[in-house]
Order: C-alpha cells, then sequence, then structure tokens
C-alpha cells in the first residue's frame, strides 16, 4: 500500500528533452579515460549537477486519484524521452525500485487474464536469465577474437608466416618437420623481415633490420589505434574500470556502453596489445563485457527503462569479463562483488556466477592459445611449500605493496601534470612518443621484446627437462639421483646469471614504462603490467632462494627439509606470488585476487602464500594511502562516487555541511498554495537550481514535499497547452485541496501529481557519519535538513564530497568536477 501511494504521487521518471536551460553540465575529454568538467556556477546550486535536471514522475496506478483536473489526465500521456536521465547525472536508485516493483505487480496482476499474459510475463521473468547468457556469449566470443588478433599482430612486429599469412609465429612451426628441440621456435616458413627484405637471416644488417620494422610495425600499430580513439570512439581510451564503477553507482556516461565504443574498443585494444605498450588487455575486456551486458540490455523493456536494473546485468557482465580476461569465473564474480559493483542483490550474485560460466564456456570452445586452457599462463606445480618460505612471500608482499604506492602516485602525478599542461591537448604525439620509446628500449632485451603475457608465461613456468629457456639453464649433476619431473635443485648456469640481469633492467624498464602508459589515448589495462613486475621480481627472489638453498642446504633453515639433491625451491611459484602481490598493491584487492590467482594455477596447495603475500602488499600500501589506483582515477577525474570503502570519522553534524551557509542567500523554495505559474517561472529563469523544496508557507517554513525543476517546467507547459483558463496568474496549488479563490479568478493549476512528497529528511544535528551511510546505502542524490519539521537547509551528494575533502585537507574545488 505504501508503494503504491508513492506511485499516485508519481514516481516513474520521464525526460523532456527541449528543456535544456537546467543543465550546463559539459564534457571534457582528458586523464585515463574521459574526465567531465563540471566547473559551471550549477556546481553550487540547490540541488547539483548530479542529480537529474527536471526529471518528471507521471503516475502510474491513478485510479484512486481524483480525476476531476485535466492535468492529472495529460500528465498520463506518454511524454518523449520518457525513463531517461540526462548525461553526467545520477540515477535514483529509491524511485527506480519502486518503479520495478510496481511494474513486476501490475505484470503479476494480469498474468492470469490470458495465455498471452501468462507467456508475456514467463518472459518477463526470463528476460534477466536471458540478458546474461547472451552477455556471456559474446563476451567470450569477443575475447577469444581479441587473443587471437592480437597474437598475430604482436608476432607480425617480428616476421610473417608465408604458408599462411593468418598464421602466428607459433601456428606457423606446428606443421614443420624441420624443427629443432634448442630452435622450436625457427623453422623454413616463418621468415623474419630480415630474410624478406634483405636476405640475410643472422648478422648486424639482420638486427638492424629487424629492428627497424619492429620499432615501424609499434608505431604503426600505436598511431591507428589512438587515431580510431581520437575520431570514433573518445569513450574506448583507458581501462574503463573507474567509468565503470561510476557507472555502477548509479552515474550517467552516455555512449560509454555504447555499440561505437564496443566496437572501437575491440579493435584498438588489440592494435595497442600488439604495439608492445606497456599495457594489458584484462582490464578493457572487462570494458567491453559491460557494453555487451549494456546493448543487450535493451532488447528487454524490464532493463531498458528502468536504469537500476540495468546495473544488474552491468555487475554481471563485469563478472563475464574478468572470467574471459583470466579464465577465472569464480575469480570474475568476486572481482564485480568485491571491486566494482555498488549494488550485489543474491540474484545479481546467481546471474553473474552464470555469465562468467558461460563467457568461460565459449572462450574455452574456442581456444584462442592452442593449450586447451582458457588462459595463456596457466601452470601446475608438483613441489609442496615449506614454512620457511613464508619470509620470502611476505618481502615480495611488501615490495608489491611499495610498488603500488609508488605507482599510484607517480601515476596520478603525470596524469594531473597533463591536464595542466599543453602536452595533454596532443594525445595522439604522446602515443605515438610512448609507444616510439617503449619499442626502442624493449627489443635488445629478449624479456622486454616479449608479448606480456608471454613474459609472465616464461616466468610462471617451472624448469623442467623439456624446457629450453636461459632461465632453466642449469648445470646438471651427473651424480642426481633421479631426473624425471622435478629435477633437483642445481647451480645456475650462466644462462640464468645472464637471464638474471636482463630482468633486472626488464624490471626497471616496466617500473618506468608502465607509469607513462597507463592514462593514455588507448585502451589501456593495469593487471597484465602490474603482474610483469611481480613475476619478473619474485622469479629473482625465487631463483636467489632456490641458489641460496644449493650452496647452503645445511643451515638450521634449509636443513630440516631440504636434502641434497632434492627439489626444494620453485622459482616459478615465486614469480606467481610476486605477481599477485603487485597486482594487489596497485589495486587492493584481496579475496577475489587470491581466487584468480589460484585459478591461474590451478593448485589449492598455494593459497596460503598467496594470501599472506596479498594481505601484506595491501597492508603496506595502506600505510601510503588507502585508495587503489581506481579509486584514485576516479578522484582525479572528478566522478561523484562515494567509496563504500572509505571511512567517514570526523564529528561534523548536517548543520555543518548544509546549504545554505551562513554567507549564502536564502533557499529558493515554493509555498504549497499561493504562488502563481509567474511566480514559479520566474524563479526557473532565474536561478538554476535543479530542485526546490516546497513548504506551507514563508513564515511556518514547514516542509510539505519537493519539486524537480523540470516537473515544474514540464507540468506547466503541458497545462497551457491542454488545460483551457492556464494563465501567467493562475495558483499554483501543491496541496490535496485547492484554496478557495475568488470567482473572476483564473483557474487554479494543480501540481501535487509532481510532488515528492516523502523526500529525505535529517534533522539538523544528525551527525554526518550517519548522512554519508544513508547516501551510500540508499544512493540518494540530495537530503532536506529540518528543525522540528522545519525547513533549514540541503546537503546534496557533492555537498557530501566537498565536505570529505575538506576533512581530509584537501581543496574541494581540485577535486570536485575538476
Amino acid at each position: 500500500m505504501e508503494s503504491e501511494q508513492l506511485f499516485h504521487r508519481g514516481y516513474y521518471r520521464n525526460s523532456y528533452n527541449s528543456i535544456t536551460s537546467a543543465s550546463s553540465d559539459e564534457e571534457l575529454l582528458d586523464g585515463a579515460g574521459v574526465i567531465m568538467d563540471f566547473q559551471t556556477s550549477e556546481d553550487d546550486n540547490l540541488l547539483d549537477g548530479d542529480t537529474v535536471v527536471g526529471t518528471h514522475y507521471t503516475m502510474t496506478n491513478g485510479g484512486s486519484i481524483s480525476s476531476s483536473t485535466h492535468l492529472l489526465d495529460l500528465l498520463d500521456e506518454p511524454i518523449p524521452g520518457v525513463g531517461t536521465y540526462d548525461d553526467f547525472h545520477t540515477i535514483d536508485w529509491v524511485r527506480e525500485r519502486c518503479k520495478d516493483r510496481e511494474r513486476h505487480r501490475r505484470i503479476n496482476s494480469k498474468k492470469k487474464e490470458s495465455a498471452w499474459e501468462m507467456t508475456k510475463s514467463l518472459y518477463d521473468a526470463w528476460s534477466g536469465w536471458l540478458v546474461v547468457t547472451l552477455t556471456g556469449l559474446a563476451s567470450g566470443a569477443l575475447a577469444g577474437l581479441i587473443d587471437i588478433a592480437a597474437d598475430w599482430m604482436t608476432d607480425l612486429k617480428e616476421g610473417i608466416c608465408l604458408s599462411a599469412l593468418w598464421y602466428n609465429h607459433e601456428q606457423c612451426c606446428w606443421g614443420s618437420n624441420e624443427t629443432t628441440f634448442e630452435e622450436r621456435d625457427k623453422c623454413p616458413q616463418w621468415k623474419t623481415w630480415a630474410e624478406l627484405i634483405i636476405g640475410q637471416a643472422e648478422g648486424p644488417g639482420s638486427y638492424i633490420m629487424n629492428y627497424i620494422m619492429y620499432i615501424f610495425w609499434a608505431l604503426s600499430f600505436a598511431f591507428l589505434a589512438v587515431s580510431l580513439v581520437k575520431v570514433f570512439a573518445p569513450y574506448a581510451c583507458g581501462s574503463g574500470i573507474p567509468e565503470i564503477k561510476t557507472i555502477l553507482s548509479g552515474f550517467i556516461i552516455r555512449g560509454y556502453l555504447g555499440k561505437w565504443t564496443l566496437m572501437i574498443k575491440t579493435i584498438t585494444l588489440v592494435l595497442a596489445v600488439a604495439s608492445g605498450l606497456s599495457l594489458g588487455k584484462e582490464g578493457p575486456l572487462v570494458h567491453v563485457a559491460c557494453c555487451c551486458g549494456n546493448i543487450f540490455s535493451y532488447l528487454f523493456p524490464k532493463y531498458s527503462t528502468n536504469e537500476a536494473k540495468k546495473r544488474e546485468v552491468l555487475s554481471a557482465a563485469s563478472a563475464a569479463g574478468v572470467s574471459v580476461a583470466f579464465g577465472a569465473p569464480i575469480g570474475g564474480v568476486l572481482f564485480s562483488l568485491e571491486e566494482v559493483s555498488y549494488y550485489f542483490p543474491l540474484k545479481t550474485l546467481w546471474r553473474s556466477f552464470f555469465a562468467a560460466l558461460v563467457a568461460a564456456f565459449v572462450l574455452r570452445s574456442i581456444n584462442p592459445f592452442g593449450n586447451s586452457r582458457l588462459v595463456l599462463f596457466y601452470v601446475e606445480y608438483h613441489t609442496p611449500w615449506y614454512l620457511f618460505e613464508l619470509f620470502p612471500f611476505i618481502l615480495l608482499g611488501v615490495f608489491g605493496g611499495l610498488w603500488g604506492a609508488f605507482f599510484i602516485r607517480a601515476n596520478i602525478a603525470w596524469c594531473r601534470r597533463r591536464k595542466s599542461t599543453t602536452f595533454g591537448k596532443y594525445p595522439v604525439l604522446e602515443v605515438i612518443v610512448v609507444a616510439a620509446v617503449t619499442a626502442v628500449a624493449a627489443f635488445p632485451n629478449p624479456y622486454t621484446r616479449l608479448n606480456t603475457s608471454e613474459l609472465i608465461k616464461e616466468l610462471f613456468t617451472d624448469c623442467g627437462p623439456l624446457e629450453s629457456s636461459s632461465l632453466c639453464d642449469y648445470r646438471n649433476d651427473m651424480n642426481a639421483s633421479k631426473i624425471v619431473d622435478d629435477l633437483p635443485d642445481r647451480p645456475a648456469g650462466l644462462g640464468v646469471y645472464s637471464a638474471i640481469w636482463q630482468l633486472c633492467l626488464a624490471l626497471i624498464f616496466k617500473i618506468i614504462m608502465t607509469v607513462f602508459t597507463f592514462g593514455i589515448k588507448v585502451p589501456s589495462g593495469l593487471f597484465i603490467p602490474s603482474m610483469a613486475i611481480g613475476a619478473i621480481a619474485g622469479r629473482i627472489v625465487g631463483i636467489a632462494v632456490e641458489q641460496l638453498a644449493y650452496y647452503h642446504h645445511d643451515w638450521f633453515i634449509f636443513k630440516e627439509w631440504c636434502e641434497v639433491g632434492a627439489d626444494c625451491i620453485t622459482p616459478g611459484l615465486y614469480a606467481m606470488v610476486g605477481a599477485a602481490a603487485c597486482l594487489g598493491g596497485v589495486t587492493r584487492m584481496t579475496v577475489s585476487l587470491v581466487v584468480i590467482v589460484f585459478e591461474l594455477t590451478g593448485g589449492l596447495e598455494y593459497i596460503v602464500p598467496l594470501m599472506a603475500a596479498v594481505m601484506t602488499s595491501k597492508w603496506v600500501g595502506d600505510a601510503f594511502g588507502r585508495e587503489g589506483i581506481y579509486e584514485a582515477h576516479i578522484r582525479l577525474n572528478g566522478y561523484p562516487f562515494l567509496d563504500a570503502k572509505e571511512e567517514f570519522t570526523h564529528t561534523t553534524l548536517a548543520a555543518d555541511v548544509m546549504r545554505p551557509r551562513r554567507s549564502d542567500p536564502p533557499l529558493a523554495v515554493l509555498t504549497q498554495d499561493n504562488m502563481t505559474v509567474d511566480d514559479i517561472e520566474n524563479m526557473i529563469n532565474e536561478t538554476s537550481y535543479n530542485g526546490f523544496p516546497v513548504i506551507m508557507s514563508k513564515e511556518s517554513q514547514r516542509l510539505v514535499g519537493f519539486a524537480l525543476r523540470r516537473d515544474l517546467t514540464i507540468a506547466i507547459e503541458s497545462a497551457r497547452k491542454k488545460q483551457e483558463g492556464t494563465v501567467g496568474s493562475s495558483r499554483v496549488c501543491f496541496a490535496q485541496h485547492t484554496p478557495s479563490l475568488p470567482a473572476e479568478s483564473p483557474r487554479p493549476l494543480k501540481l501535487r501529481s509532481i510532488l515528492d512528497m516523502s523526500p529525505f529528511t535529517v534533522t539538523d544535528h544528525t551527525p554526518m557519519e550517519i548522512v554519508v551511510d544513508i547516501f551510500r546505502k540508499l544512493g540518494l542524490r540530495q537530503c532536506l535538513v529540518t528543525h522540528n519539521g522545519r525547513l533549514l537547509g540541503i546537503i546534496t551528494k557533492k555537498d557530501i564530497l566537498r565536505h570529505m575533502a575538506q576533512t581530509a585537507n584537501q581543496d574541494p574545488a581540485s577535486i570536485m568536477f575538476n
């Protein structure tokens, strides 16, 4: 009954596109994605720009409302743009949920009337599963396509397969009978560019020609990627996860999850990865999956007309994105729950699980890596870990936390500098410069020349008898008791020491280039570069511990469990732990990260080392700053996002934050029955506020409700067109009963149906800690402040963000919509 009353008061959202006077939000492309520029005076309005300007709520079940006024009848008619929000505004979670409950109630009441209505009811009930199925299918298919294309284009920088141009290097040599064990990647069918152009396979001329062609292809791919992004889809740049987190919190960014963004992001992601830039495709795959979810949601009215329901689909889509990015369906669900979702009911958990399952199944069917696995760097270890090894694992966690803290500060400082200097006005030039430096520095080192995913695979892999990598160039002990799958710990050979020096240089290179790469105007993920940095550090530490155990096996820390000739230390495990620690230090993920890495390796045995390293990296990182890289970019871009993880511990009250302040003009309000149409129109024209509290009278200041600017404008325009006798001097009445008027006065205009009769209110003595929790948990856009029932002021989402910035000793103007 209560929700029916809410809908009688008008809780259906419409948009009237012809009215734009209340919207002054502007768009500015910058930083790690797309940055909004909200520097207009509307930021200081009564109801800020993060609310929907001029939204309109029409009745849905108006049978119990008196139909004596023609206005109520005309407001029942559909208006163009019904159910939409303005760009760069926040949805009303409470009303969207009420709207969905009313829709569900209406369908249930009709389903027994006919077989057709029953069919529609079943279609509505199953539409949620259908949309996540389609999303999972599309996400898996696109991920497989991206993986295959990126592998082929990456190898194109080095050469080409003459027998089949569409084969990458590995596929080209699969069917060759002329490969050797030591040089399994060399076959007559694969030709390097030096062989094709100058006819030399070895020598300085060959090296220089391959070097030049490597740089040429890297610059070509990077230039094409940034050009496509700039011309066709500016929203396709960056990782996408900070914006998706903001969208899932209720913010509207039109076009960010559209078909053009999906198409361009898919193409340019392949180009960006193939260019050799220090970035990954895993983060952007979440954006791609969410684009699929958004597009498919428009096929189902249940989701296309309700922004809150659509966000349930997007939560499931983000789980599918991580599922195909890492081959980790369970980790994808936990990632959606822990990292990106703002509202995550139980049914969304089930649908996220199903979407991740479907996406993983499709990717496994495509088998893009040819190894019957979902990911390129799937490994299995056969040696258990020992208690002593927790110490180096925790050291890797410390390194991961320090790396995360350094990267966040350095990258945010560079992105802020990019915004404030002329360099940021030339995104194409920046991408070309970064790609050129990366290519020139990467080619001489075999570990930086490798595709980053291939590098991680090599670092994760344990040294077996079939491995020919220089990382496995150990001196064999001919007196070893056995040489089978588990080779004993052996002294390192010259190849291992050479590889360590190259890995040290690769580590420095990756750290520097990742700072400058994340945030440029191409699709750029952070998962793979962070994991590569951790894997390099971990492999170096693993080899060091392994050699320590070999040469000093009589030390008390090794004596009990590491015998001579035994396989005690697995350097690949250290690489895996280091990768998890560094990714955790950057993103501050915990549970989902451990599960993702566990699913990568396929072994329960190593969960404890992973947990120890990830928690250590989080603690160390939190000591330097609580926010992860995605929250830092949200704050840099000025998105109106209230982070549920952030604690508010200050003892301020609602009266300290509300507006108007003492130096501000009085609050602009409407009275319930003594204002004319001209009075309201003048107030609308003279102010840029997005909404007005309605009070009984200026003397009493007793709160009646809240009316949005666009509601008022639409209602007055409609009344002028369809209700005879509405003129500028007509009395506007928000009360239930029209006051008695002189006989010669024009017909009054009743607008009670557009009034929100139950706006959220707090008293002036409510602690701000409680107010912040209310905004977070209910998704509010504004809250009115009263004292003994008398209206005092208003608090908006932006007021809270400004106040939280002030309490953190930050300049609010520097972070709010900058």
